[in-house]
């Protein structure tokens, strides 16, 4: 009687699961049980969006959740050599780096660019487009999940769009903040660790004016979830609120170049951390700028590069953000330094990651965010 007792509490865990918007995996099948899947936006949804009527029923939170552990980088792309590298042999291009972020729970990047070898570009100055190798390469690193919502997420097009989520659904390496409609862009990446849910979001508060319009996801138009969309994309985060644990939401934001976060930036934090969210981060500037925390949040600005080509003077100066909360306290946070060569991020030790680490602290000053 014990063990059917146990069997029948198992079936009910996994049936609540599943009916919040997590869909189960086995437990093997991937680092720390996780399960995980892209779930369905809770707002407005068209008629040709996947149906969000699951996302209505809730599950209860872990009675002692167990910590979980994030790491983020910043902007990804894989232009020059990184594009040839990344098809020769995807598994091996990240290694430098693979070990940090496959240390996490969960581990997210900004992935900057369009990822097709069709389209147009977009009239605009850089335009970037990536090999589905590069999904490869990121998935085989341990990243878990990356932000297409960005100034280059559609560089080229409706076409690039298509064939960007065409790269995701065939390698099986899941992107937010791009879809078919809004539905499916705003929709949040889900996962479970030990028992504790987790839902990753993703937008972008940076689109150029020729483009935003044709970029920006509507109910029955493909694109990006907006953050510009103010109100909108305030009520899909308070939407997923109600149905996860820990709620992170990644923003691109900011102005190229800058060290310190706009009066735009504060304010966008601000009401995320109002409307739910745990954990704000961001990139654009191509700098790495400070973190702290506001209120019981944790927030940071400026993620920097990645995988990049520009490695010259700051733009190589890189790192992951390692962030540890247990439900929707955050533990612990720190910065893992790394310094770009060949593309890709490779951490510092001994006097340079001291120094490196004592920058990132220092960068606070200006962020207006408490330690």
């Amino acid at each position: 009687m014990r063990r059917a007792a146990g069997l029948l509490a198992v079936v009910a865990l996994v049936v609540g699961v599943v009916a919040a918007g997590y869909v189960v995996a086995d437990a093997g099948s991937s680092r720390n049980s996780r399960v995980h899947t892209r779930a369905p936006s809770t707002s407005a949804p068209s008629s040709s969006a996947p149906s969000s009527s699951a996302t209505s029923t809730t599950t209860a939170a872990p009675s002692q959740p167990s910590p979980v552990t994030f790491a983020f980088g910043g902007d990804v792309h894989f232009e020059g050599t990184l594009r040839s590298r990344a098809v020769a042999d995807p598994g091996a291009l990240l290694a430098p780096i693979a070990r940090v972020l496959a240390s996490a729970d969960v581990a997210v990047v900004n992935l900057e660019t369009a990822v097709t070898d069709r389209g147009t570009p977009a009239p605009k100055q850089y335009t970037f487009r990536a090999p589905v190798a590069g999904l490869v390469a990121l998935r085989d690193a341990g990243v878990d999940v990356a932000t297409m919502a960005n100034n280059h997420g559609m560089d080229y097009g409706a076409v690039g769009l298509e064939d960007s989520l065409a790269a995701s659904r065939s390698t099986g390496f899941p992107v937010i903040g791009i879809g078919e409609n809004a539905a499916q862009a705003y929709a949040p990446w889900r996962t479970v660790v030990r028992g504790t849910r987790v839902a990753v979001m993703g937008a972008t508060q940076v689109l150029d004016d020729v483009v935003r319009t044709a970029w920006t996801a509507t109910d029955t138009h493909a694109g990006l979830a907006s953050a510009k969309e103010i109100d909108r994309f305030l009520d899909e985060v308070r939407a997923v609120r109600p149905t996860t644990d820990v709620l992170v939401v990644y923003v691109h934001w900011g102005v190229e170049g800058a060290t310190c976060p706009t009066s735009a930036q504060q304010t966008l934090a601000r009401q995320l951390v109002e409307a739910g969210a745990d954990v704000v981060v961001g990139s654009h500037s191509h700098r790495v700028e400070g973190a702290g925390r506001l209120g019981d949040a944790l927030v940071d600005y400026g993620l920097g590069n990645f995988v990049f080509y520009n490695e010259s003077g700051p733009s190589g100066v890189s790192g992951v953000l390692k962030v540890t909360t247990t439900g929707r306290h955050v533990d612990a946070y720190a910065w893992v330094p790394a310094a770009i060569g060949s593309g890709v991020p490779r951490p510092l030790s001994g006097a340079a990651a001291s120094a490196a680490a004592e920058s990132w602290t220092s960068a606070r000053s200006c962020t207006g965010l408490g330690p």
